[in-house]
C-alpha cells in the first residue's frame, strides 16, 4: 500500500503557471486578480467569494480580510503586483452593466458573490490549462501562502494572525517544515 502523502500546496513555479493560465483565460483580469488575492492573503474560498469592493483601499494599499470560522480579521498590505491586477479587474468590472452596483469584488452575472463551487471549478480549470500535474484546488493557494511566508522567516504568531487561525496548531504545520529555521544553529557565536 502506498502511504505517500499528496502535496496540498502549490510551488512558486506552479502559481506562476496558474497566473499565466488565468491571463490567457476568458476573463483574464478577474481570474488573475482572484488567484493573486487568494494566494497573497491565504484566503479561504468563502473569504474570497465574500470580498467587498469596500474591503479594498488602493490609496492605502490595504485589503480588509474578513476571516470566516470566527477567526481574526485584519487589514493586510497589498503588494504592487496585486494592485496592478486589482486595477485592471476594477476597470473591466466597471464596464460590466449586468452586475450593476454589486458590492462584491467578484460578483456573478446577477451581482451576487461567486459560489464556492464556481471558484473551485475555476481554479481547477486554470490548473488544467496550466498543464499542472497535480490536481489544483483553491485551498492549495492558501497553503502556498503559509509555506511561502514561513520560508521567508515569518514568526509563527504573526503567521497565525495573518492566516486567521484560531488555533496555533494549524499554523505550526507551515513553520515546522521550514528548514531555514535551523540555519546557523551550529555556527559559533561571537
Amino acid at each position: 500500500m502506498n502511504m505517500k502523502k499528496k502535496r496540498k500546496h502549490l510551488t512558486f513555479t506552479e502559481i506562476n503557471a496558474l497566473l499565466h493560465a488565468a491571463e490567457q483565460s476568458q476573463m483574464p483580469e478577474r481570474n488573475a486578480c482572484m488567484v493573486l488575492l487568494i494566494f497573497y492573503h491565504g484566503l479561504r474560498v468563502s473569504e474570497a467569494r465574500n470580498l467587498l469592493i469596500s474591503d479594498l483601499s488602493i490609496d492605502e494599499k490595504t485589503l480588509y480580510v474578513r476571516r470566516s470560522k470566527n477567526s481574526f480579521s485584519t487589514n493586510q498590505p497589498l503588494v504592487d503586483e496585486e494592485i496592478h491586477f486589482i486595477k485592471a479587474w476594477l476597470a473591466v468590472r466597471a464596464k460590466m452593466t449586468t452586475i450593476g452596483g454589486s458590492i462584491y469584488l467578484f460578483p456573478n452575472r446577477d451581482g451576487r458573490p461567486f459560489s464556492r463551487q464556481r471558484i473551485y471549478t475555476l481554479i481547477k480549470s486554470l490548473g488544467e490549462s496550466a498543464k499542472l500535474t497535480i490536481g489544483v484546488y483553491p485551498h492549495m493557494l492558501r497553503h502556498a501562502c503559509g509555506y511561502s511566508l514561513a520560508d521567508k522567516g515569518a514568526d509563527t504568531r504573526v503567521l497565525q494572525d495573518y492566516l486567521g487561525h484560531k488555533n496555533i496548531r494549524h499554523t505550526v504545520l507551515y513553520t515546522a517544515s521550514n528548514t531555514m529555521r535551523f540555519k546557523g544553529l551550529w555556527q559559533k557565536k561571537g
